[in-house]
């Protein structure tokens, strides 16, 4: 019975920690341009280089 007062916090914390981690993913624009990734994944030509 004392492993599950140590386990359900720790699981509640972690599963706190990955929600935080997704919603600051969105908030930072990791997900704004999913069309274009899948296009450059596909794309044979070498990267332009930077001026």
């Amino acid at each position: 019975m004392t492993a599950l007062a140590w386990t359900i916090p720790i699981a509640l914390f972690l599963g706190g920690l990955g929600l935080a981690g997704f919603l600051w993913s969105l908030k930072s624009g990791q997900y704004d341009d999913l069309d274009g990734a899948s296009w450059r994944a596909l794309d044979d030509d070498p990267p332009e280089p930077r001026r």
